[in-house]
Formats: structure tokens, sequence, C-alpha cells
């Protein structure tokens, strides 16, 4: 039986942890100053990696506060949405993808105790985001109306709802600079500043989007297109407020005038490496369809079940891309302070708490996956589908973990090839055909749909960290 000093020790060191771990999220959510290149990395890993998670739960907000106001105007405005979205992954593929090469140079840069060069960077990154995205915007605007008819849009979306289009795509600039900005201030280890930067941004769409959809007072609104024009304002402001902490804030980087000129050298080394980000997003996302045409021969219950299962998954992912997203950062940043081991060390510290995080996950949506389904429909036979792809594909909630740290520390790295080349093996030329042999030639319908995703995921795993342990990755110049 244990004595009366012994548990008033133990007491006392509880209460000692709990207030370190409150110090340490308290800081994590402000903003830290540790240099993330030395130190303990498990509190490296915590400080980064709370807004981060934060930061990529706050980013899934615009869609669900716009389809939640939009789907009051009607079944067109909602397909009006899911057009747009669909033409936008473009936009989604490139910003994500110049964000993977800025994160990998920034955060070598940092590492490299070079916060001028990391400045350069930032601008170059910048100048190749708004140059994209004028190519984008100015036919987007312009041919709204025939893109949504290209899309198969009827005549009254075509007629009466092109404006959502129009805004959104000409608009395309705001998505793409918070992307990379976000990025910059993530590498540099000002995480805590790419999540306020999201509060920012939905707290205005929020506010905007009923008044400008529907009107207040004598004011009638415009329709889905005010959805269009809130959430580009709340993301525009927030790109200002980017802007304004870029320039003016004492951050671990700033922008200066003399930074503000074209660097051919940097901006081709930004690009090529970007390609490959492009590539892993464009397969990635690309590889649903084909999931989505092969589960539609099993009807529309099948289908809906599917959908609504794999939105659930994603947002149950969520967390776990933003600890994904601090091995980056610390990769980048170890590398540039020639600390490979380190680099080495931190993904698998992160590695292993994101399994832990998506084991705990994994059961939750397990024991609870006909409550979650519910959530979205009533139909008894859309839960049961629905209810069956959660549990199958959450069983492998695990290997996603270990997967998601492995591609993004390659990624952090600046080898955006070997990641793309893992996506298009495991997800078009394996899981795609597995899919198909498991759902219809063996006859396991979409049972064999949800195992060929569980089965493909894992694969890319296995393969991630079987490329991570040669080591390569560490002598990558960027």
């Amino acid at each position: 039986m244990k004595s009366k000093y012994s548990l008033g020790l133990q007491y006392t060191r509880n209460q000692s942890q709990l207030k370190k771990f409150l110090r340490d999220l308290k800081e994590a959510i402000a903003g830290s100053e540790q240099d993330f290149t030395t130190g303990k990395l498990s509190r490296a890993i915590f400080l980064l990696s709370v807004p981060m998670v934060l930061e990529m739960m706050l980013e899934s907000v615009f869609a669900v506060v716009d389809i939640f106001f939009v789907s009051k105007l009607g079944p067109d405005a909602i397909a009006t949405v899911g057009l747009t979205e669909s033409v936008i992954t473009l936009v989604y593929a490139i910003a994500i993808g110049l964000s993977m090469a800025t994160s990998s140079m920034v955060s070598r840069r940092i590492g490299e105790k070079n916060p001028e060069a990391a400045g350069v960077v930032a601008v170059q990154a910048i100048l190749a985001g708004i140059l994209i995205s004028l190519l984008i915007a100015i036919p987007g605007g312009l041919l709204a109306g025939h893109i949504l008819e290209l899309m198969g849009a009827s005549r009254v979306i075509v007629n009466e709802m092109q404006g959502y289009t129009a805004w959104m795509l000409g608009g395309n600039v705001v998505i793409m600079l918070l992307f990379i900005i976000n990025a910059i201030f993530r590498s540099a280890g000002d995480a805590a500043v790419s999540m306020r930067v999201l509060w920012f941004a939905n707290l205005i769409n929020i506010v905007l989007d009923p008044l400008l959809i529907f009107g207040f007072g004598s004011f009638d609104g415009f329709g889905i297109k005010g959805a269009a024009i809130a959430t580009t304002t709340g993301r525009g402001l927030a790109v200002l407020f980017q802007f304004y902490l870029l320039f003016f804030g004492k951050k671990r980087i700033r922008i200066q005038l003399k930074h503000l000129r074209l660097d051919v050298r940097v901006m081709w080394q930004l690009l090529r490496i970007s390609f490959g980000g492009i590539g892993q997003y464009l397969i990635a996302t690309s590889s649903w369809i084909g999931m989505v045409r092969i589960i539609s021969v099993f009807g529309s219950v099948a289908l809906a079940g599917y959908t609504i299962a794999i939105r659930i998954i994603i947002f149950a992912l969520l967390p776990s891309w933003g600890l994904s997203n601090a091995a980056s950062t610390l990769v980048g940043q170890n590398l540039g302070a020639k600390k490979p081991e380190r680099a080495e060390r931190s993904v698998w510290v992160t590695a292993w708490a994101n399994m832990i995080l998506l084991a705990f996950v994994g059961v939750i949506v397990m024991l609870f996956s006909d409550f979650f389904i519910r959530l979205f429909i009533s139909d008894a036979e859309v839960i049961r589908a629905g209810s069956l792809g959660l549990r199958i594909i959450s069983a492998g909630f695990i290997a996603y973990g270990l997967g998601m740290v492995m591609v993004n520390a390659f990624n952090g790295a600046g080898d955006t090839i070997t990641p793309t080349w893992i996506n298009l093996f495991c997800f078009w030329l394996f899981e795609i055909p597995l899919a198909w042999l498991l759902a219809i030639p063996v006859g396991m319908n979409e049972t064999g749909v949800f195992l060929a995703i569980v089965v493909a995921e894992t694969a890319m795993t296995v393969t991630a960290w079987i490329l991570f342990k040669r080591g390569r990755w560490k002598l990558k110049e960027v």
C-alpha cells in the first residue's frame, strides 16, 4: 500500500505535467520562438502540430459553411457549387504543389539560419502564384458559362448561376496566395500565424455568407453569387493580413523591398520541385473518379454510402495531416541545419504519434459508424452501405498514419517526385484495377472497392517506408 508521501509526490508530479502541457499548448497556439533544429523533438512536434491541426480543420470550414447556406437555395445552386469545385481542383493542385515546393525551400533556408534567402524564396513563390492565377482568372472569369456548359450543367445553371463560377475562378488568386503564404509561415516555424490567418478568413466568410446570399434590410442579396463574393472577400482580406505580417510582422521570415525582384534561378527551382507536388495531388484526387465509376455500377445507394463515408474519412484524417505537415517542416529545417539524423528521428517520432492518434480515431469511427452516416442521411440502405465503408476503410488508419508522414517527409526534403511515383503506382496501377477485380469479377460489390482502398493505402505505406529507409532523401539539394 502506497504511503501518503508517495501519493502526494505522484499528485505533485501530475500537477507539474499538467501545467507543462497547458503551458506548451498556450505557446503552440500563441506562436513559439523555439529553434526547431535543437531541443526535445517531442516538444517541437507538439508546438508545430497543434496549430497545423487546427489550420487543417479550419480549411474545411470554408466548404462546410458555403454549402450550408447555398443548400437553402435549392438543388441547382448545390450543383453549381459542386461543378465549380471540380474545376477549381486545378487551382488547388497548383496551389498545393507550389506550397510543397515553398515549404521545402523555405524550411531549408531557415534551418541554414539564412532568413535572407528564405525571403527571396517567399517572393518568388508569391510571384509564381500570382502569374499562374492570372492565366486561370482571365479565361475563367470571362468564360464561366461555357465552362459550366462543358461540365454538363443545365441551362438554368448556365444562364442564372454562372456568376458564382466567374467569381470563384476570376478570384482564384486569393486561394493560391492563401495556400502559398501560409506554407511560408508554416515552414519557417510560425505555424500559429497560418492558423490565425484562417480564423480571420473564416470569421469574415461566416458573417458575409448569409448577408450577401439572402440580403438584409432593403438589400436583396446576390443569391448564389453572394457565396462566392463572401468567400473571395474573406480569403482576400486574409491575404492582405498575410502580406502585412510578411512585410511588417516580427516573425522568423520577413520580406524587404530588396527581395522584390525576379530571381530566375530560384523561380525555376521552385517550379521544378512543385511539378511533383501538383502531380501527387492530381493523381490522388483523379483516382477517386475511377473508384466512383466502379462503385456506380452497384446503384445510387452504394454510391451515396461511399460518397458520405469518404467525406467522413477525409474529415477524420485532417488532424493527421496537421501532424504530417509538422514532420515536413522539421525535415526541411534540420536538413538545412546539416542534421540529417535529427531530421530522420523527427519523422519516426511524428509517425508514432500519428499512428497512435489514428488508431484511436479508427476505433471511434468503427464503433460509431452508423451514427456518423446518420448525421448526413436517414435512408436505411445508404446507412448500411456507408457504415460498411467506414468500418473497412478505418481498419487501415494505422497504416495511413505512417504513410502520410513518410510522404510528407519526402516533400519536406524537396523530393516531390518519389511520392508522385508512389501515388501513380499505388492508386492508378494497383488500387483501381484491384477495386474492379474484387468488386465485379470476384463479386464482392462495394465491399471489394472498400477493401481495395485499404490494401492500396497499405501498399503505399510499405513502399514509402522502404524508400525512406534507403535515405536518399537526405542528399536532396534544394
